[in-house]
């Protein structure tokens, strides 16, 4: 690589030895992409960084002034940037002190250009990478670093790896500590896992180290928290599954009671594709994002339960509720606004969509325009998380025509927002001003009421031009009087 070469050929210049480190060589040696340049150098890695910065054109970030770490990001590069850290000891003691066997090898910056450069492998990484297992260096290392507890489940999630029997128990010896880990880097391992198909597998596997509690203590009570008949799981499972029945929907994983036919009824496509993608904020996409209003949409159902005379369940209020509920996660875990509000509106209104068409019927255009209004641009992805808590209430015991009719009404909504003549591209027929002239109505809020409900008439195919509009405005105020 182009960038390593001139970074040995700078540190040779100072008489500075580095090494290449950790998730770099993993991932190549397991033919994966990786993003992951870490380099230890035998010299305060920040004053090293800063040379490398000025020499390179790029900018330098301190990361931990107290530990020697810092980043170098580049302009135009691929990967964007490299971290540097100082050695501690030797080679063979540095590695010695990381989380896990496959990220403990190192090789020399000076051999990078060599054929079979030497893989300096104290740990026996090697072996485990070969195995494909997790293994942590040490237990005390675990402990040095709690987010190492989280780490491990991601990384075995990205890499399709199996956890280290003895990993495993120490993990869940020590998953409470991972409350102490700053927001921001358990937000940021969390989206990764769920980035991940299938994620609802390794969110399970969370739940049984401890460690999904631990990072959202909000669905313990969701946790054996029984649901009415119609449910195949409580309530915590349920959620998880919703994960896995999203991926089944976004032909990202399958789901072993799900058969194709299943699939094939579901809506689907082509621009979904790229919208599920989307980066939204830190490189979150739109489907992480669906994947955590998956997980967090009925965190609010042990709050609200009654119970009726008749024994039947009910959870008035769930959807609003939780929508707070997962606000305040979020908030906590320091995702940004727009990301909050995303996944709040998501599991406000996942419910709507199914009540938007009756027994055979098609939605109207009303209850369309009205969907969409209330759900701005996460309307589709509210509508596939109501498909996904549909199959995972059903589970196994789905009943294949109810779920047609519900695909159906689902696939003509989505198809009605894509299309060219969606709601969303009409042109507004009149304006504020109009409204002002024609009826000598002062500035206002009933002004907006009576744009708004122009345009939703003009959604439904009741009116089509402006003086239409006018007349529609004419006779709702005479109605208001």
């Amino acid at each position: 690589m182009g960038i390593l070469t001139q970074v040995q050929g700078l540190l040779a210049s100072r008489g500075i030895e580095g090494y290449l480190t950790g998730g770099y060589i993993r991932d190549r040696l397991i033919g994966r992409e990786s993003q992951d340049l870490d380099i230890v150098v035998n010299a305060p890695a920040m004053q090293v960084a800063r040379f490398l910065a000025e020499s390179l054109d790029s900018k330098f970030v301190p990361l931990d002034e107290e530990n020697e770490i810092a980043r170098v990001v580049f302009s135009a590069e691929v990967p964007d940037h490299l971290d540097l850290s100082m050695m501690r000891g030797a080679i063979a003691d540095d590695l010695a002190l990381r989380d896990f066997t496959i990220d403990a090898m190192a090789i020399k910056l000076e051999d990078i250009n060599m054929p079979a450069p030497t893989i300096i492998n104290p740990c026996d990484g090697l072996k485990d990478l070969k195995a494909g297992v997790v293994r942590s260096v040490s237990e005390e290392g675990l402990r040095r670093d709690p987010l190492r507890l989280l780490r491990a489940v991601r990384l075995a999630a990205e890499c399709g790896f199996s956890i280290d029997n003895s990993t495993a128990e120490q993990i869940a010896r020590h998953h409470e500590m991972i409350a102490t880990v700053a927001a921001e880097r358990i937000r940021d391992e969390l989206c990764r896992l769920l980035g991940v198909s299938p994620a609802a597998v390794w969110l399970r596997r969370l739940d049984e180290l401890g460690l999904l509690l631990a990072v959202l203590p909000e669905l313990a009570p969701c946790k054996g928290e029984p649901q009415p008949k119609e449910h195949f799981w409580d309530v915590l499972s349920h959620s998880i599954e919703t994960v896995a029945t999203i991926e089944f929907l976004l032909h990202a994983s399958d789901v072993e009671y799900l058969g194709k036919q299943v699939r094939e009824a579901a809506p689907w496509h082509p621009q979904l594709e790229d919208y599920f993608s989307e980066a939204i904020s830190s490189g979150h996409s739109r489907l992480t994002l669906l994947k955590l209003a998956g997980l967090l949409h009925d965190i609010a159902k042990p709050q609200t339960k009654t119970v009726e005379a008749d024994g039947r369940m009910r959870f008035f209020g769930h959807s609003q509720e939780g929508a707070a509920v997962a606000g305040g996660i979020m908030a906590r875990l320091r995702f940004s606004n727009r990301e909050r509000d995303m996944v709040a509106t998501m599991i406000e209104h996942h419910l709507r969509p199914g009540q938007m068409a009756r027994d055979e019927e098609m939605p109207t255009r009303r209850a369309i325009y009205r969907y969409f209004r209330d759900t701005g641009d996460v309307g589709i992805d509210t509508i596939f998380l109501n498909l996904a808590d549909h199959l995972a209430a059903r589970g196994p015991t789905l009943e294949f025509d109810e779920w047609l009719r519900h695909a159906n009404a689902m696939r003509y909504v989505i198809e009605n927002r894509l299309s060219q003549d969606n709601v969303a591209s009409l042109p507004r027929l009149i304006t504020g001003y109009d409204l002002m002239e024609r009826f000598g109505i002062s500035p206002g809020p009933e002004i907006g009421r009576l744009l708004e409900a122009v345009h939703e008439a003009q959604a439904a195919g009741e009116i089509a031009s402006r003086e239409d509009a006018l007349i529609y405005a004419g006779g709702l105020l005479k109605e208001a009087k």
